[in-house]
């Protein structure tokens, strides 16, 4: 307790930053038009299916997609949801192409072993002193867990010959550098969940504008016939509630995959915080080992 405590009201050393700022931003700007090509891709692959696939003339009465669609034809009766939705393909399209990204990243960021297996290896090698066989470790891992590791490591070794700063200071000095380490590279494996988010909001309001708009055709198409048709006011129902469907499947996509990759992503916070206490803890312990007669 007195360590950690020591931890919070010691000072900060300075330290370089700006390289690992300018990292992040480069990231991130490369990380934003990532996200606006997927997005305008999706809309012109949307775009195509609905009017070519959904809107092809065999999928209609008499080869016409201004017709009704051919009895138990679902091409066509998605086509008859009007032109919202080419949107929620876009959005379908959307979610599909981040996780399957987001499914590789936070694969490529456990690295080459098992996490666990690599979290007890490097406690295993700082229990015993080994602070370059934990980086070698880390080297054979890869990934951003043992980037993080790997940085508070390095850290390490500069603190043991460090003989201008406290054991405090040192500790702290190691715990800043995993801390500014993470915080680079936790927005890597956070990228676009945002978008995925999103979509799992307003991918059900969509569908829901898009079933209004039916139902409003539908009905207005109805007063101007002059005699009320049931079976025409059901078909345009039944048309305009395809909106909905499609809306809350997207919906339902969206939320599962981000449920799970944000639970991916805690798993992997856990590791560095797990070796990332086990590097500081280590070094206050041999520290304090070393000059029993300082502390």
């Amino acid at each position: 307790m007195e360590q950690k405590n020591a931890l919070n009201t010691s000072p900060r050393p300075t330290t370089p930053a700006a390289p690992k700022a300018e990292a992040a931003e480069k990231s991130s700007g490369g990380a934003s038009l990532f996200s606006v090509i997927v997005i305008i891709l999706a809309f012109v692959v949307a775009y195509v299916i609905f009017k070519f696939v959904l809107g092809n003339g065999s999928n209609f009465q008499g080869g016409v997609n201004t017709n009704a669609p051919l009895p138990g034809n679902m091409l066509g009766t998605v086509y008859s949801g009007g032109n919202i939705v080419p949107i929620l393909i876009t959005m379908f399209l959307c979610v599909i192409t981040f996780s399957i990204e987001r499914l590789l990243t936070i694969s490529r960021a456990k690295g080459t072993k098992s996490i666990e297996g690599f979290v007890r290896t490097v406690r295993q090698k700082l229990n015993s002193n080994d602070i370059n066989g934990a980086i070698v470790a880390c080297d054979q891992q890869k990934g951003s867990v043992a980037n993080v590791v790997k940085a508070g490591l390095l850290k390490y070794k500069e603190m043991v010959t460090e003989r201008g700063m406290n054991n405090d200071q040192k500790v702290l000095a190691i715990q800043k550098e995993i801390e500014e380490t993470t915080a680079l590279e936790l927005p890597m494996l956070e990228k676009n969940l945002v978008i995925i988010s999103t979509i799992a909001s307003v991918a059900t309001l969509t569908g829901l504008l898009g079933t209004v708009f039916g139902m409003i055709s539908a009905f207005s198409a109805l007063a101007q016939a002059g005699s009320p048709d049931a079976v025409k006011l059901a078909n345009g129902i039944s048309e305009a509630l395809i909106n909905t469907a499609f809306g809350i499947g997207t919906s339902a996509l969206a939320i599962i995959a981000y449920n799970y990759f944000t639970s991916k992503i805690d798993e992997l916070t856990y590791s560095i915080d797990e070796a990332g206490f086990s590097i500081v803890q280590t070094f206050g312990q041999h520290t304090s080992t070393q000059q029993p007669a300082n502390v």
